[in-house]
């Protein structure tokens, strides 16, 4: 009987010895607290952003605009404000966002129905998605899609306990998401409306919705799909370029091939920094959708590793903070605005090395624009904000 005690006790004993060596063991190899390795993350795809849109635009700055550092200073401004939203909101409570759900939820609105008013949005290449302030353009639905998450937030967490009742957890998002996504049709913004159909019903499904009500999306998707992409000629020559770019390389599979051709040239180093052909006028969007092409001819295979390692840091990142969080509402909100940075990195590096069909998404941080870069720091705000409540990346 004495020696099954001491067996027991010392069982006891080296347990607790080990729990010890093991805390002490995450002590000494645990990294930054989850807001200062966001902030890192992120001030390095910054920080890249700025050299590569130099590089990238600068030969068509100095011939449109006589200065060949144009694009670059106006990205600094962005970054100037950006940043500084950032901040702010990283000291803003997220909390405070269940008294401010409905005004956000009304001032989008709103602006999705004024951008479209000819008086007062503005229009560029048949799309209407824009208001002109001063020299600068600001796109609203790119804030949109941040408050988007925070309402889905607000409201999964606030109907926990009656989420899987349809009508209930899963009717009034779907409609709400139906009336926000009608409006982006009418810009037309498909992109748009198809990241804000997914992070729908990603939330939804994390918040406890039962995966049969969400099938039940896909007869509605897919019609959706048939009006909007098959039955509008220029989405459609999207998909069959993307399919077959070399079929119509003088038009639809020009930017894609282009795109193509300047990744390849780049090989295992690229040419060095400045040294890119394609950005001289023979890529489109070589500052803003397709970067990431001149990043490849530029910097080679090593540099967009170097690029989807950085997203994939930011997203184990965006991961820990929303595993981390003190509540479920932080939760839910860390793992879509996560989602939301690290999905649309997802579709343009797609995009540009022929994975997905062309579309206009820029790459977060690192592309040329204001209103995606402004939206983008304010969604990290919110998750350093979270962070500050929760743990250290692990």
């Amino acid at each position: 009987m004495s020696s099954a005690r001491e067996a027991m006790e010392k069982s006891s004993a080296v347990s607790r010895k080990g729990g010890t060596a093991e805390k002490m063991g995450e002590e000494m190899w645990s990294p930054l607290p989850a807001h200062v390795q966001l902030w890192l993350e992120v001030s390095f795809l910054i920080l890249a952003g700025l050299i590569m849109i130099y590089s990238s635009s600068s030969m068509m700055a100095l011939q449109r605009y006589g200065d060949s550092a144009y694009f670059l200073k106006r990205q600094m401004l962005w970054v100037f404000l950006g940043v500084s939203i950032m901040i702010v909101f990283s000291r803003v409570s997220y909390e405070k966002y269940k008294a401010w759900v409905g005004p956000l939820l009304l001032a989008s609105l709103a602006a999705l129905v004024l951008v479209l008013i000819p008086s007062i949005g503005t229009e560029v290449n048949n799309a209407r998605r824009w208001f002109r302030v001063g020299s600068f353009q600001l796109q609203p639905a790119e804030f949109v899609k941040v408050i988007w998450v925070i309402y889905l937030s607000v409201s999964i967490s606030k109907k926990q306990d009656r989420i899987r009742q349809f009508s209930i957890g899963y009717l009034p998002h779907v409609l709400m998401c139906a009336v926000f996504s009608a409006l982006l049709l009418k810009q037309p913004d498909f992109g748009m409306t198809v990241i804000l159909a997914f992070m729908t019903a990603v939330m939804l499904l994390v918040g406890g919705v039962p995966v049969l009500y969400l099938l039940s999306i896909v007869p509605i998707a897919g019609a959706a799909a048939y009006k909007f992409v098959y039955l509008v000629t220029y989405r459609w020559e999207r998909v069959t370029a993307f399919l077959d770019p070399w079929t119509d390389h003088l038009a639809s599979g020009y930017q894609l091939i282009q795109a193509w051709i300047a990744v390849g040239s780049g090989g295992f180093w690229g040419k060095g920094l400045g040294a890119s052909q394609q950005k001289l006028g023979y890529l489109p969007e070589a500052h803003t959708d397709f970067i990431l092409a001149v990043m490849g001819e530029e910097m080679g295979f090593v540099g967009i590793a170097f690029m989807c390692l950085a997203f994939l840091l930011l997203f184990h990142t965006g991961m820990t903070i929303s595993r981390n969080a003190p509540d479920f509402m932080g939760s839910v909100m860390a793992l879509g605005l996560t989602l939301l940075i690290t999905v649309q990195a997802l579709i343009n590096m797609g995009v540009v090395l022929g994975l997905f069909p062309t579309k206009g998404l820029t790459l977060p941080f690192v592309s040329y624009g204001g209103s995606a870069f402004t939206a983008n720091c304010l969604a990290v705000g919110i998750l350093m904000n979270i962070a500050r409540k929760g743990g250290r990346v692990k």
